[in-house]
């Protein structure tokens, strides 16, 4: 009787946690996927009609300019790749175009810019507006744009559709250390990440609190470190997990397979909720395929420097 018991009991602690996991990750999918524009730059043509679906990118193609990928940056791309093919369905061809984004042509196609040392501000002007050029953005003419963090990502909706750019910094020639490595990885992964699934920045402001996703971040004021400072790595890598967790990869099943018009909608939200075990089931099955592991932080935690 006792072991009937016990066994009872073990069941019940089960179900609750499941249920409880359930709910987490339905609460945060409405906050990584309510997506709100926010206030415009200034002069940009308002009305131009949004439309956001996370597998919108699904498909497209990665045009890499600026620097050619360090092999560390080339690592994380081509896993990247993999695993979006894996659970989108469709390959994510990627080729260099040179210098300058005007080599990448027009079509479906997100433009990487990869960089080391001072942010090349000049550059990402040059591509924002041939961009807007090409899709039509409504951007201001001749305005003059700046990095605000060694890695940012920025989606625009045009007449003639929409526009991605990364920029993200990579590490110099030659061999890199454990926090380097360590760093360099996570910016990328991030912005990736978010750019092929249109998921949003969380703000977590419990420093205690375990993390759930890569998506979740602890506010930091960094303004006075330098970029490639020790000091500002490390800051930066505790500020939220090193890779992909679970929930971003079950978030990322969600996006591919959800039946609604856009991801922003409420009907995305009962789908993460209803289809939660089949998600979920397949989330630990592509979490535990090795060609990802580059890419993936399985106890969701900062890095151990």
């Amino acid at each position: 009787m006792c072991r009937i018991l016990l066994c009872l009991c073990l069941m019940l602690v089960s179900a609750t946690q499941a249920v409880a996991d359930r709910a987490a990750y339905v609460e945060l999918a409405r906050k990584g996927w309510n997506y709100q524009l926010r206030t415009t730059m200034i002069g940009r043509d308002m009305s131009i009609p949004v439309h956001i679906n996370g597998r919108d990118l699904a498909g497209a193609s990665l045009c890499l300019v600026g620097e050619r990928p360090h092999p560390n940056s080339l690592d994380v791309i081509n896993a990247f790749r993999d695993l979006a093919r894996h659970v989108f369905g469709k390959p994510l061809p990627m080729r260099y175009a040179g210098a300058e984004a005007s080599g990448c042509g027009s079509g479906r196609t997100v433009v990487l810019r990869l960089y080391s040392g001072h942010p090349p501000n000049q550059a990402l002007s040059d591509d924002l507006r041939w961009m807007n050029g090409v899709y039509q953005l409504g951007l201001p003419n001749r305005r003059f744009f700046a990095a605000t963090s060694p890695a940012m990502a920025q989606t625009f909706f045009g007449r003639r559709g929409q526009g991605t750019h990364i920029m993200v910094k990579q590490p110099r020639g030659g061999a890199v250390g454990a926090l380097e490595r360590l760093f360099y990885t996570s910016i990328l992964v991030e912005e990736l990440f978010q750019s092929f699934t249109f998921g949003m920045d969380i703000l977590m402001f419990d420093r205690a609190a375990a993390f759930q996703s890569k998506l979740q971040e602890t506010p930091l004021n960094l303004e006075r470190l330098p970029w490639e400072s020790r000091g500002f790595m490390r800051a930066l890598l505790q500020s939220n997990p090193v890779g992909l967790c679970a929930f971003d990869v079950f978030m990322m099943h969600a996006v591919a397979e959800a039946p609604v018009d856009e991801t922003t909608e409420p009907g995305f939200i009962d789908y993460v909720d209803e289809a939660y075990d089949t998600l979920a089931a397949q989330a630990a099955e592509t979490m535990a395929d090795v060609r990802f592991a580059g890419l993936i932080a399985p106890r969701c935690q900062r890095a151990p420097i």
